[in-house]
């Protein structure tokens, strides 16, 4: 147990008896009033934000998380295979865990996750990606001079939007968390 004058931004706490990201810790000091921290912090599995304030010598369990870098292998059911670049151990990591961003996982990706005691809790996967354009409508000759977006399929399924000049074959960058197309890569 740590006291919450220990806890940093960026933790993850069991508070509750539920795994929290700590987003913003603030001391206050207000007036001629004791001390306090100000946490907002998102639930790890259900993503919900609370707000919660701490004395500043109340406990506080940290949670021990070890992140690491992994290498996304294969989808299995309700799953994604990563495997540790170093150990080569391969893991079960739930789908839900990436949210959005599984669209656009390809296989040999390296993806971040987060294990507490053995049980993956966070994963992320790249900001941006590289994907090939597997389907797109040809730009009509003097259309491609104009800001105009046109939909495309990349190689993982999913469909974007993407400027005119943009053709079948190319390889675009993609956001992940919004989805939108970034640049073409050469």
């Amino acid at each position: 147990m740590a006291k919450a004058s220990e806890v940093k931004t960026g933790n993850v706490l069991r508070f509750n008896g539920e795994l929290v990201t700590v987003e913003e810790f603030i001391h206050r000091t207000p007036g001629n009033l004791r001390a306090f921290y100000q946490a907002k912090m998102r639930n790890v599995k259900t993503g919900k934000l609370a707000e919660y304030r701490f004395r500043v010598d109340e406990a506080v369990e940290i949670a021990r998380v070890e992140t690491n870098d992994y290498q996304y292998l294969y989808e299995d059911g309700d799953f994604f295979v990563v495997m540790d670049n170093n150990t080569y151990e391969q893991f079960n990591i739930p789908k839900f865990l990436f949210g959005d961003t599984a669209r656009f996982l390809k296989e040999g990706m390296n993806v971040i996750v987060a294990f507490e005691s053995d049980e993956p809790i966070m994963a992320h996967a790249p900001t941006t990606v590289e994907l090939e354009i597997t389907y797109t409508e040809p730009a009509v000759k003097g259309d491609t001079s104009t800001s105009a977006l046109k939909n495309a399929t990349v190689e993982t399924g999913v469909e974007i939007k993407v400027p005119l000049f943009i053709n079948q074959g190319d390889k675009v960058k993609v956001d992940t968390r919004t989805g939108n197309y970034v640049e073409r890569v050469k």
